[in-house]
């Protein structure tokens, strides 16, 4: 897997490995970080989570980025697939292993 080299953004080990389990390629992360379709808060203090529409109309899925903006370096924090469509203004859909690895309760 080849980051982009880079002064401004730092990639965690878990975005790493997520990145790995969905296929998800740096290009595509940096794509939704820099043209969202949607933001909302984050669930972790002081992060945003960003998201793009992607699939078909048959199988329609959502590539999300979450990540925290520090002095002059952007912090990838972590990045899923949510399979469907979300509603704007809800919660954020965090997959519950993500949560666990953030070491974070989930509410199920």
């Amino acid at each position: 897997m080849q980051l982009p080299a880079s002064k401004k953004f730092y990639w965690t080990k878990h975005a790493k490995e997520k990145m790995h389990y969905y296929q998800l390629s740096a290009a595509r992360l940096m794509r939704v970080l820099r043209y969202p379709k949607r933001m909302e808060e984050g669930v972790a203090e002081k992060t945003l989570a960003v998201m793009q529409s992607a699939g078909t109309k048959k199988h329609p899925y959502e590539v999300w980025l979450m990540y925290q903006a520090g002095k002059g370096v952007i912090k990838i924090i972590s990045a899923w697939r949510y399979p469907g469509v979300t509603k704007p203004g809800g919660k954020v859909p965090i997959p519950a292993d993500i949560l666990l690895e953030l070491g974070m309760k989930t509410d199920e």
